[in-house]
């Protein structure tokens, strides 16, 4: 199987090479599908994060692209300059396999897609990880999503749609071995639901994700509120961090930055927080939100793209109908004053959806309908 995406990859100072934690993960599974699988990704010129993981076995073979993208002028010409070596680079390694797997959406998708779609033969499918009925997409990731809905192939995408195309199937996101899941169980009969109560933020620090409006719906808290946090663990890194600590250091608000941190790490701040609050604009489903639940993180998200699907107001979770610093406060009172019997409630559900978030799970689907339906 071929693999191609932007997912990034990094070279360690003893020349190995690691990438994004969360898709090594979900590939180092995929060998229990596939003899073997080459990832066609990028490779960048910098430290990796803690995050980042290596390969597990010599079966996976990182085949590297120049890392193109970004928001300048400059690095989406460099997208369009690179395409001839990309492609050919994508072209060899396709051949090499029977099956191939793009994911969208990304830069070079403007012409892999079509390349794909148009110039091979081979089997294969498209996995769209975004939100895939974004409004305001920009022109290359709304002509992506063009593209699929025209084509044959399977699209696995994020969330259940009245009219999606036949060939566009709902797919979870894959985020949890079994032994996870086995140690959530573990970790939400011994959790204790007392005051202050701990919260946490993972992803990357930003407007976009939504980090703006919880330091602001922290701030507008009553002084008696805010004496039932006890801290808020932020998980990421961005551009304005620096400009995020000086701020929240200024107001005296309750928050600890932890930058990256490797998978252990992070599941390891799960299991001490009551909740995870994304009050993020635009997301397809994020991993992060069912890894959080497994460990009794009770996820406070915004109603975007698909996560409706799956988190249920006052069920399992709660959801920010109105995208602002109001809408955020008035769902975190009412979380605050949620009495033990209500929390766990919440976190104890008979929830069988989060059973579809394993690694196990997910291959036993592209086996069943991908490998053995062409």
């Amino acid at each position: 199987m071929t693999i191609i995406s932007h997912t990034e990859h990094y070279k360690n100072s003893d020349g190995s090479i690691v990438g994004l934690g969360s898709t090594v993960t979900e590939i180092n599974h995929l060998l229990e599908i596939f003899d073997m699988v080459i990832h066609v990704a990028m490779l960048h010129d910098s430290v990796p994060p803690p995050s980042a993981l290596p390969y597990l076995s010599d079966k996976i073979t990182f085949v590297a692209l120049p890392a193109v993208g970004g928001t300048s002028i400059n690095d989406k010409m460099a997208i369009v300059f690179k395409a001839p070596h990309i492609l050919n680079t994508i072209r060899k390694a396709v051949e090499e396999t029977d099956y191939f797997q793009f994911r969208a959406p990304t830069g070079i998708g403007v012409y892999v897609i079509p390349y794909l779609i148009f110039l091979s033969k081979k089997k294969g499918w498209f996995k769209y990880a975004g939100n895939w009925k974004q409004q305001n997409a920009t022109m290359a990731y709304s002509f992506q999503r063009w593209l699929l809905k025209q084509q044959k192939r399977t699209v696995t995408i994020n969330g259940m749609w009245n009219d999606q195309p036949k060939q566009c199937k709902t797919f979870e996101n894959p985020c949890l071995t079994k032994d996870e899941i086995e140690l959530g169980k573990q970790t939400i009969a011994n959790k204790i639901f007392q005051f202050p109560l701990q919260f946490c933020f993972v992803g990357r620090l930003e407007a976009a994700k939504g980090l703006d409006l919880i330091i602001e719906a922290i701030q507008s808290l009553e002084p008696e509120e805010l004496l039932k946090i006890g801290t808020i663990h932020l998980v990421g890194e961005g551009k304005r961090i620096t400009e995020y600590k000086k701020k929240i250091k200024d107001i005296n608000l309750p928050f600890e930055f932890h930058g990256f941190l490797s998978r252990i790490e992070v599941h390891d701040i799960y299991r001490k927080s009551h909740a995870i609050i994304l009050p993020s604009a635009s997301e397809g489903f994020p991993k992060v939100i069912a890894e959080a639940m497994n460990y009794g993180c009770v996820p406070i998200v915004s109603n975007v793209s698909s996560i409706g699907h799956y988190i249920k107001d006052n069920k399992n979770g709660f959801l920010i109908e109105t995208l602002n610093a109001e809408g955020v406060v008035k769902v975190l009172r009412y979380f605050l004053n949620l009495h033990q019997t209500e929390y766990f409630n919440l976190v104890n559900l008979d929830n069988k959806e989060l059973a579809k978030f394993s690694y196990a799970f997910y291959n036993q689907r592209i086996k069943d309908e991908i490998l053995l339906s062409d």
